[in-house]
């Protein structure tokens, strides 16, 4: 099994920063591509960045700029920093990652999620 936590999460003001930390622990062999998404009060789970095990990186257009997708593969561990935080990014930040653990295929787990408040 694979576990994912989230951490980092918290109210900060309009304007202000704040960086979430995704360590994956478990029957790990390699992880391929790495995610964070959100899902605000009354709307769908988003995609807002991910990254590649080669450090390759997409956005969503709402944070592209603002928000930065890293990992540190010796760790297991994916980050999103936030800057420039909107009241709109207010909601509970997932991490997702494509896990392999051996067999034929990568599993994909999500974590628990953790809150990020942004007050205007």
């Amino acid at each position: 099994q694979v576990q994912l936590v989230e951490s980092g999460g918290g109210l900060v003001q309009a304007g202000g920063s704040l960086r979430l930390s995704c360590a994956a622990s478990g029957s790990i062999f390699s992880i391929n591509a790495m995610y964070w998404y959100r899902q605000a009060p009354g709307k769908q789970r988003e995609l807002v960045a991910a990254v590649t095990s080669g450090g390759s990186t997409d956005y969503a257009a709402s944070v592209k700029g603002r928000f930065t997708i890293s990992r540190d593969n010796a760790k297991n561990t994916v980050y999103l920093q936030m800057n420039s935080l909107k009241p709109e990014d207010t909601a509970v930040y997932y991490c997702n990652a494509e896990v392999y653990s051996g067999g034929f295929a990568s599993n994909n787990y999500w974590g628990r999620g953790t809150q990020v408040t942004v007050s205007s």
